[in-house]
């Protein structure tokens, strides 16, 4: 990584700003209901805290509140659960700014500290100066340990760094080394899962990744079109009108370069989607008036013959609705199977990441990124604005 990283930074009596990605999901009574992006940023905190920091003060924020306070969108949640994690006092402060929080900063003795969210001023996703050099003026050092911001270039993740040496925490230098290493230099063969709803949404990462792959298999909502495109009858399936085109020239791009984009061959299928709907398997022709909702067997067996030939699994989007459960064994058949194979198996994020939690397996995964827009962009070849921004090495 030509990157500062944790490593190169020196963290005796220093105080850090930390930027991490607390932005958790909570329910009707603000309670937590999945810690996972806490804890992924855990081993960074500790890093921090083992080699003598003075202070750690964490950034982030939390949901959608339109630039204002909102209590419906505080951190505090985040503060009491980082307490039960850490083993130690976390102060939480009421905002992320201003001589309050710099004075309540002098008067406590808690080396800890998270802040209000981030975006509770209208002037973080602004990238406002004059609130990143705020932010700045309450540390020595920088770090970034949020990659489901870092294609963002908000004053936390961009606008502090022209104001501090900064430098990439722990999971954000995880993050660069598995994707960068499956765009950059993948261990071949390199198979690429792509689904999920839309074509629209991957096309920047099947323009990238077609020449470095040796093969792009494509299940999910997005792959209807791609079968309207080879002239295959859909019903009435998901389907991008607009995209028929650029898939029929994806597919012919796939055919001059020797690479193999490998479709489904059956169709799990029901009139309407609801969870009591009667799905029943149909070949490669989709019936009028049905709509496809997952992968068939047949093709659960096509897909998983060809991934056990790989070395390198990069996967992005479900194969059906998998949240249903009577449509969720392709994505699962697919996700217990490449657990169990010998090879690099790297998982971009979002809806994908949520699926190897629910089928048990994402502790076989080599690496589940915590960054689903993120991910994206740095798979299609993007320069992500929270990277770029740290200091070189």
């Amino acid at each position: 990584m030509t990157k500062m990283t944790l490593r190169d930074i020196p963290i005796q009596g220093k105080t850090i700003l930390l930027r991490a990605d607390f932005n958790v999901p909570l329910d009707a009574d603000r309670h937590i209901t999945d810690d996972t992006r806490i804890r992924a940023t855990l081993p960074t905190i500790e890093y921090i805290l083992n080699r003598g920091a003075k202070r750690l003060i964490l950034t982030s924020h939390l949901g959608r509140p339109d630039g204002k306070p909102n209590a419906k969108y505080s951190m505090k949640p985040v503060a009491e659960r980082l307490k039960e994690l850490l083993g130690r006092d976390v102060l939480f402060l009421d905002d992320c700014v201003g001589e309050p929080v710099k004075k309540e900063l002098e008067r406590s003795p808690v080396q800890v500290v998270l802040l209000e969210n981030l975006r509770f001023h209208a002037e973080e996703e602004a990238n406002d100066a004059a609130f990143a050099k705020e932010l700045a003026s309450l540390a020595d050092l920088f770090v970034n340990d949020a990659f489901g911001t870092a294609h963002r270039a908000h004053a936390s993740t961009e606008g502090v760094t022209h104001y501090l040496t900064s430098a990439a925490g722990l999971l954000l230098e995880k993050e660069i080394q598995y994707l960068g290493s499956a765009v950059e230099r993948p261990q071949k063969p390199f198979m690429v899962i792509l689904g999920g709803a839309k074509v629209s949404d991957k096309i920047g990462v099947i323009g990238n990744l077609l020449p470095k792959c040796d093969a792009i298999i494509i299940g999910g909502g997005m792959a209807y079109t791609f079968l309207k495109a080879q002239g295959k009858a859909i019903g009435n399936s998901k389907l991008e009108k607009d995209k028929l085109e650029l898939s029929k020239s994806f597919l012919d791009e796939a055919g001059q370069l020797g690479k193999q984009i490998l479709l489904p061959v059956d169709h799990l299928v029901v009139d309407h989607v609801a969870a009591d709907a009667k799905p029943k398997v149909v070949g490669g022709e989709i019936p009028d008036g049905m709509i496809g909702v997952d992968i068939g067997p047949k093709t659960i067996e096509l897909f998983l013959k060809k991934l056990n030939t790989a070395k390198t699994v990069l996967w992005n989007g479900p194969m059906g609705i998998f949240e249903m459960e009577p449509f969720s064994n392709g994505t699962k058949e697919l996700a217990k199977g490449i657990a169990s194979f010998k090879c690099t198996s790297i998982i971009g994020g979002g809806d994908t990441a949520a699926a190897m939690a629910k089928f048990g397996v994402a502790d076989k995964m080599t690496h589940i990124s915590t960054g689903g827009g993120a991910s994206l962009e740095y798979l299609e070849g993007k320069v992500l604005p929270g990277v770029a921004a740290l200091t070189d090495r």
